[in-house]
């Protein structure tokens, strides 16, 4: 719950509430307030500012950090395999088959464990993963998706996928 903050009301200092979330009516004119993350919840910023996502339906269980494919089926696990998909994104939160899945497009994956600060990494045959060791064989896509800035954080930076002749 975020403080109430003093305000003049009809000539009488009064408490009222701040909000948190915004996007509805009645948080129209209202004080605004950091979430309990301590940063403005990304629905009281104009649309284009903030972070670049894309919501849809999950066509398989995501984990938080999972590298995913925006597809004409879902959202679903991108893989370097030879049936596997490029990465358009990941997600931060575990989605539900069928859920609803936040992609990021860009920016910091802080869901990840186990990464080599400054290790570059790339799409993994295992659906969802990042390996720091690019993937080979016929028909297998290479992909460059970022550096590790944490052991936990990688900077997302995709490059396009190279299907690899041998």
């Amino acid at each position: 719950m975020p403080d109430s903050p003093l305000q003049l009301v009809g000539g009488r200092v009064t408490q009222v509430p701040a909000v948190d979330t915004g996007g509805t009516a009645a948080a129209a004119g209202k004080v605004i307030a950091a979430d309990s993350t301590g940063r403005l919840d990304p629905s009281l910023l104009p649309t284009g500012v903030g972070a670049d996502t894309f919501s849809g339906t999950a066509a398989e269980a995501l984990a938080a950090g999972d590298m995913v494919a925006i597809t004409s089926g879902g959202i679903r696990k991108a893989s370097a395999g030879t049936t596997g998909s490029d990465v358009d994104g990941f997600v931060l939160s575990a989605v539900t088959n069928g859920g609803t899945a936040l992609v990021y497009l860009e920016g910091r994956n802080t869901a990840l464990t186990g990464l080599t600060v400054g290790a570059r990494y790339y799409l993994s045959e295992t659906a969802g993963q990042v390996t720091a060791t690019p993937v080979s064989g016929a028909g297998k896509k290479h992909q460059y998706l970022g550096r590790a800035i944490t052991t936990s954080s990688l900077a997302f930076e995709p490059d396009d996928s190279i299907v690899l002749a041998a």
